[in-house]
């Protein structure tokens, strides 16, 4: 079933192409198994936004895609390999959330503008891709308290529901895992902003 895709692409040509790719940025240990083809399938038919593909898939090509696994699936190389499938009217960059959280520390609550309705005299939003989502912590900033992925989620909600704007997300957190730590709102938000793409939770850990 999962390679009889009704497409006009070759996605075990793009697979090839994609490996090349990851070789490249990342070296000669760079592989793609084929016990990850389920997922990478899904992924190329977004990116490349194929509508008979997605349509098979069960994938809204008009929401972000939260990728989910365990640690050391390739979550996040995978992510980064898919900008160069994006079509440019879709391009996003991918942010590291810890990186967000010492952005925050800094520089305080324009950290959650910027990385939700962007930065100040920036004509549009920018589709971003928050990696690993949940390895952040709560941050003070003077004293207050801040759930700064919280925040921005909830901000980001706003644009993609006003001005079509997607977000993208890694995490190795399961659904109830993110309610949790970032309340039922949040859970509640995503649900309608993204499609969920999950690999297995007893995959092995690939830097291992």
């Amino acid at each position: 079933m999962e390679t009889e895709i009704k497409s006009h692409y070759n996605y075990d040509e793009v697979i090839i192409w994609l490996e090349k790719k990851g070789v490249e940025l990342y070296g000669n240990h760079f592989k793609i198994l084929e016990s990850d083809y389920p997922i990478i399938y899904k992924l190329i038919a977004y990116f490349l936004k194929d509508e008979a593909a997605c349509f098979q898939y069960n994938i809204n090509l008009n929401k972000g895609i939260m990728l989910s696994g365990p640690v050391g699936c390739g979550k996040t190389s995978l992510l980064n390999l898919m900008k160069y499938l994006t079509p440019t009217e879709h391009k996003f960059f991918v942010k590291p959330c810890r990186d967000i959280s010492f952005e925050f520390i800094q520089d305080g609550y324009e950290i959650i503008h910027k990385y939700s309705k962007g930065k100040l005299y920036q004509s549009e939003p920018k589709t971003i891709c928050f990696d690993d989502l949940g390895t952040e912590n709560n941050l003070k900033y003077f004293g207050n308290e801040c759930n700064v992925m919280a925040e921005i989620l909830l901000s980001r909600y706003d644009i993609f529901t006003t001005r079509k704007v997607q977000t993208h997300i890694t995490t190795n957190l399961s659904a109830s895992e993110i309610e949790n730590v970032y309340g039922n709102r949040v859970r509640s938000r995503l649900r309608e902003m993204i499609n969920l793409i999950a690999f297995d939770k007893e995959f092995e850990d690939k830097r291992v």
